[in-house]
């Protein structure tokens, strides 16, 4: 296995973001359409949140109901992304090597790492989907 690999190599670019102004309409809407299940919460390019379709399902039942006036509707009304979305804390650097990356996740409760550049700008995100994909190519 190669050591020292910066997640920068891995880690997604082509980023789907969300503004606290986004309503969970559209978080949902972006969830299905991206096929993805985490979607970074941006200010002027600052990470401020994370939302991950688990957080919709938790107050929702989105997926248990697929009919479009579902519960979802009432309770996308009631909350707002910032309520709803995780507080990001916890950020990477580009040249974080995939391995500092796989130890922080293996860690934390979350699954997926908002990676920022030195001025704190979101420039990717590595989610442990990534990491599988990572290692499964390395056999």
């Amino acid at each position: 296995m190669k050591q020292r690999v910066p997640v920068e190599e891995i880690m997604t670019t082509e980023l789907v973001t969300l503004k606290v102004t986004n309503s969970l309409y559209d978080a949902e809407r972006l969830f299905k359409q991206h096929k993805i299940r985490h979607i970074p919460v941006v200010e002027n390019k600052k990470i401020i949140g994370v939302l991950s379709y688990s957080d919709l399902l938790k107050i929702s039942y989105a997926d248990v109901l697929d009919d479009e006036e579902s519960v979802s509707s009432v309770v996308y009304d009631m909350y707002t992304i910032s309520q709803v979305m995780a507080k990001v804390v916890v950020k990477a650097l580009p040249t974080a090597t995939v391995k500092e990356v796989t130890e922080i996740l293996a860690k934390q409760s979350f699954h997926s790492l908002p990676i920022v550049d030195i001025n704190g700008d979101l420039v990717g995100i590595v989610t442990t989907t990534d990491l599988l994909k990572y290692f499964l190519s390395q056999y």
